[in-house]
């Protein structure tokens, strides 16, 4: 079965409208990005199914959607950009779940604007996750930058702090990097840096590799492929106090109410600030 739906200047067809994403839910296609190149997380058959990534912007894809093309190894590679609503439905339409962008946008893809720290639990409680967060902003605050905080619909917390642009990956990188260091010093009891799982326990793994060239991290209030239909919410930088806050606490079904309010992250482009010297 095909529908047609009219977003804005274009048509759109949707095919297999009524097919259930996540079953658990009983919702169909959804996604939510804008603004930066796109990793698109996608199952034809929904997330029981299997899933794949597109990077790459396949030639089906309608003239009208946007695109960036930026240096990989060996050449180039075009994304998708998601500048429009109509855009948002046709990735719905080809059974894109969850929305990836990157650190940086298309104009100056070397640049990071966002310097991302990713605290994921490793078996632990949530309560140590928040605080560990809670702890992060702190530090960044002392070095002049501004925290802001999401849950990512999954079982962690992203601590994201806007950038004046012009330091390459590799030189924010290393700030994070530093930072994160130093964090796990002063607690090694719940925090790591081991990369390897197996050497985790039950401490928080503070991943700064996100921070790097091509990389990508989940958007926010983007779908999250598990069969609740869990979202990634940004948050007021208070609500990391709150012992009844959840990764997955929002789902596509609740999440409307908060929608209607405030955005936590509007203005956050604002609050952008030069890489610190020194850590």
């Amino acid at each position: 079965m095909t529908e047609e739906l009219k977003v804005g200047r274009h048509r759109i067809r949707i095919t297999h409208e009524d097919r259930v994403v996540f079953p658990e839910a009983g919702l169909t296609k959804l996604p939510y990005v804008r603004d930066r190149p796109l990793a698109l997380q996608a199952f034809p058959g929904g997330i029981e199914g299997e899933g794949f990534f597109m990077k790459a912007v396949p030639k089906y894809f309608p003239d009208w959607i946007k695109r960036a093309t930026v240096p990989k190894k060996g050449g180039t590679i075009t994304h998708a950009l998601a500048n429009d609503a109509a855009t948002l439905v046709y990735l719905a339409g080809q059974n894109v779940v969850t929305v990836h962008t990157w650190l940086s946008r298309a104009d100056k893809p070397h640049q990071p604007d966002r310097l991302t720290l990713d605290f994921d639990p490793s078996g632990g409680g949530f309560d140590e996750v928040r605080a560990a967060a809670r702890a992060a902003g702190d530090r960044l605050r002392d070095l002049g930058l501004t925290p802001f905080a999401m849950t990512t619909g999954s079982r962690g917390v992203h601590v994201v702090c806007p950038l004046r642009r012009g330091p390459a990956f590799s030189e924010v990188h290393s700030c994070a990097r530093a930072l994160a260091e130093l964090m796990v010093e002063d607690d090694p009891e719940h925090l790591t840096l081991e990369w390897h799982k197996t050497e985790r326990g039950k401490r928080i793994y503070v991943d700064v590799n996100r921070i790097a060239y091509a990389q990508h991290a989940v958007a926010p209030y983007a779908v999250r492929p598990r069969p609740i239909a869990p979202v990634a919410v940004p948050l007021h930088w208070e609500e990391l106090s709150d012992s009844k806050l959840r990764p997955d606490g929002w789902t596509v079904k609740t999440v409307g109410e908060r929608l209607e309010a405030a955005d936590p992250w509007e203005g956050m482009r604002r609050h952008a600030r030069a890489l610190p010297k020194k850590v």
